[in-house]
């Protein structure tokens, strides 16, 4: 007899999850601050990093980067509406 063993990965229950959620929130509303230095958000980052698990930490950093990434491409002339001239053969 074959037995599946399937590990089960701890999911947050909701308490935990919205004071991820509402720490990470916290951080990056400092971020959008203007004319702030990030050293000023240190104690939000810390804080965001001790609610939240590693990996969730990981993948929202690199999700704010891209939605940052983005908006550049946008506000940049052109942005977005780029065309690449390709040679007729």
């Amino acid at each position: 007899m074959n037995v599946c063993i399937v590990s089960r990965m701890s999911f947050r229950d909701k308490g935990v999850r919205k004071a991820c959620w509402e720490s990470r929130d916290r951080y990056w509303a400092c971020l959008d601050l203007p004319d702030i230095h990030r050293d000023h958000c240190l104690e939000l980052r810390r804080l965001y990093e001790m609610a939240c698990p590693v990996h969730w930490v990981k993948h929202f950093d690199r999700k704010r980067q891209y939605m940052e990434f983005k908006e550049r491409i946008h506000s940049t002339p052109g942005g977005g509406d780029a065309c690449v001239a390709v040679p007729r053969p």
